[in-house]
């Protein structure tokens, strides 16, 4: 039976979502440290797409990674 190994990407795509797994090489905090940020509206905002599925827009994250001591979330 082939396993499936997914080579970790070398940049974070502009457009589209990511993944934790894939978010985790760009960032410089730990996964719960991100998701505390998260709550208090200083990182990027989760978004659930199935139960055991969540994702973070791309460009969103960009703009996080440049600036992560002033990013705040932009109320829609």
């Amino acid at each position: 039976m082939a396993q499936h190994t997914e080579t970790p990407s070398k940049t974070l795509p502009a457009d589209g979502m990511s993944r934790w797994n894939q978010i985790a090489p760009f960032s410089p905090f730990s996964r719960e440290k991100f998701r505390q940020l998260v709550m208090a509206g200083k990182a990027p905002p989760a978004h659930r797409l199935s139960e055991r599925c969540t994702a973070y827009q791309n460009r969103e994250l960009h703009r996080f990674f440049a600036d992560p001591v002033n990013y705040r979330v932009e109320n829609k």
